[in-house]
């Protein structure tokens, strides 16, 4: 398993707590969603839709779709992109989630 170790920066300093599938993970308020887990070791935040394989964030900026997770009931959002906030909810995706279609 690789280690990701957080890099200290002053004014970084301010701790927040989100939810990954129920248990709380610590981020510094600026974190994406992929780089906290990273730094938490999660693991894996999703799921392959043919396989089930693990996959995790990999290219951190948006392009690799690795790093997809459901975050406060809304599936497919890039890890990546999204920054935390405190008591945010995040799950893991498993397989693909499908879009509603309008009625």
């Amino acid at each position: 398993m690789m280690r990701f170790d957080r890099l200290t920066s002053p004014g970084r300093a301010r701790r927040i707590t989100f939810l990954f599938d129920g248990r709380p993970v610590a981020a510094v308020e600026g974190d994406t969603v992929a780089t906290a887990l990273l730094a938490a070791g999660a693991g894996a935040t999703r799921t392959t839709p043919v396989s089930g394989s693990d996959r995790a964030a990999y290219c951190l900026m948006g392009v690799c779709f690795e790093c997809l997770v459901e975050v406060d009931g809304v599936p497919n959002r890039q890890g990546c992109l999204v920054a935390v906030a405190e008591g945010m909810e995040v799950r893991r995706q498993h397989g693909a989630a499908s879009v509603a279609e309008d009625a």
